[in-house]
């Protein structure tokens, strides 16, 4: 390869080969082409798949049917007083937040 022969040929010509430009170029076009694969393969994946929307209406409708065995089934406030820490403060004034 005679890289500076064609390289002065071509400056006498006035055009200017940038190598470093081509490469970059070229690895950037074989990325762009290895994510479109990648796309492509994920969209046949998905088109294999089942409709995951019928599934998950069936899964909540499993868990919201059955109640937690964790926690406590109460039908009010146990202690009033215990929802103040979850309120507005009454007045703005006593608020020392």
């Amino acid at each position: 390869m005679e890289v500076g022969s064609s390289n002065s040929s071509d400056q006498l010509s006035g055009r200017v080969v940038d190598t470093r430009g081509k490469h970059r170029i070229h690895a950037q076009l074989n990325r762009l082409q290895q994510e479109a694969r990648f796309l492509e393969e994920e969209l046949e994946q998905l088109e294999k798949m089942d409709k995951a929307s019928a599934s998950c209406k069936e899964f909540l409708h499993s868990v919201d049917s059955k109640p937690d065995p964790l926690l406590p089934l109460t039908i009010g406030p146990v202690n009033a007083t215990w929802d103040q820490w979850f309120e507005r403060p009454k007045e703005a004034k006593r608020c020392g937040c």
